[in-house]
């Protein structure tokens, strides 16, 4: 029995009804999206320039012998901390000394002829003046006086290099420092003019950062330097340790064409020589420290077609992106020109799935865990 034509009528409009019913749950655009977020305030910021640094010692100075002679002592070990003045080598004494002393002789020998000599020449002087001898002959002792004193400065000239060569043979530190690798063992004989040297002495403490940066950094780099010394830390390669503070000393005057980048040279103190000399570092020098500047959170930032924009969170929940003008980025902070005001609430995770009115609810900070309790160790008995 076929069903009528009615009951086949109704049996479809049913089915059109909820076809057409819409789905349950919220619509589009209704859905609200957990975000992170941050309120714009206005803080101290300082403000830095970062780039690649040297360490180079303060001072080198090659210890060589101004003599030559037989090395008889070496006073120092290799790395060893060394004063100013300090004894590091002695050079065999015994040639200088006999050198003096053969210098003194002959300074005394030429300062008795002289003496002899002046005698004379009073005598000489008198007899002249009562025309018992020539004055030629008064004339020809006064000559062999001023002879004489020329011959005692030569000797007394000779003294002096024979007791300045007995001080060279007594080799000691120019400079506070660090000794090196030894160059030369006691019992060889060493010249003047050897270009190795003895040992190479280091300051360290005080050290140099050699740091390089932009070129275009140098009008404000040399800007703030006018208002006085500026401060460079120093960090390791990875920039997880400060390994010191100093200041600039002076700006390079020519750029490395090569790279485009300005030479810097920073000092600073290194009493416990966690810097040493060629290895690279991490050099950030401090310009100037921003009062009261606007700033949020860098990774607030997002581009778009008209330019950068955040999205700021309103008192209902809902997000509106606003354009804003950034003046500078400073590690992961961003310093807002245009745009914001001091207390704006900014969304800084979860931007990719915002729209313009959506509703967010932003999610709270992350709580750090506390640190477990170092448990004591139990020692096993013994039996």
């Amino acid at each position: 029995m076929r069903p009528s034509r009615t009951l086949v009528a109704m049996w479809f409009s049913v089915v059109l009804a909820a076809c057409a019913k819409a789905p349950e749950g919220p619509g589009p655009g209704a859905r609200v999206v957990p975000v992170d977020v941050a309120t714009a305030q206005r803080t101290d910021v300082p403000i830095f320039l970062d780039g690649l640094g040297t360490v180079a010692a303060f001072k080198t100075v090659t210890v060589r012998s101004q003599v030559d002679g037989r090395l008889d002592h070496v006073y120092f070990r290799e790395g060893q901390s060394v004063h100013q003045g300090e004894v590091l080598a002695q050079i065999d004494p015994r040639p200088f000394i006999n050198q003096l002393r053969q210098a003194e002789a002959t300074l005394a020998r030429d300062q008795a002829q002289l003496a002899t000599n002046r005698r004379d020449l009073e005598r000489f002087q008198v007899l002249a003046e009562r025309k018992l001898i020539s004055q030629q002959q008064a004339d020809d002792q006064q000559g062999l006086v001023a002879q004489g004193e020329a011959t005692v400065r030569v000797d007394e000239a000779a003294v002096a290099a024979a007791k300045l060569n007995l001080v060279y043979a007594r080799i000691t530190s120019p400079l506070e420092g660090v000794t090196g690798i030894r160059n030369v063992d006691p019992g060889n004989i060493i010249h003047a003019t050897d270009t190795t040297g003895i040992v190479v002495v280091t300051q360290l403490d005080p050290i140099a950062v050699f740091v390089s940066l932009p070129q275009d950094t140098l009008s404000e780099l040399a800007e703030q330097q006018s208002n006085g010394p500026l401060e460079v830390r120093v960090f390791s390669r990875d920039g997880s340790n400060e390994l010191g503070r100093g200041r600039l000393e002076v700006i390079d005057n020519t750029i490395n064409t090569a790279t485009s980048t300005l030479r810097l040279k920073a000092v600073m103190p290194n009493p416990k020589q966690a810097l040493w000399p060629n290895a690279f570092v991490r050099a950030r020098v401090l310009l100037t420290t921003r009062k009261g500047a606007l700033t949020v959170p860098a990774h607030a930032l997002q581009r778009g077609p008209n330019g950068t924009f955040v999205y700021v969170m309103g008192t209902d929940h809902r997000v509106q992106p606003r354009p804003i003008t950034v003046e500078r980025l400073q590690d992961d902070v961003a310093l807002i020109a245009q745009g914001l005001e001091a207390g704006d609430v900014v969304v800084t995770e979860g931007q990719s799935q915002l729209r313009p009115g959506g509703q967010v609810a932003p999610r709270a900070p992350a709580q750090k865990a506390p640190a477990p309790k170092a448990q004591p160790q139990q020692t096993p008995e013994t039996p």
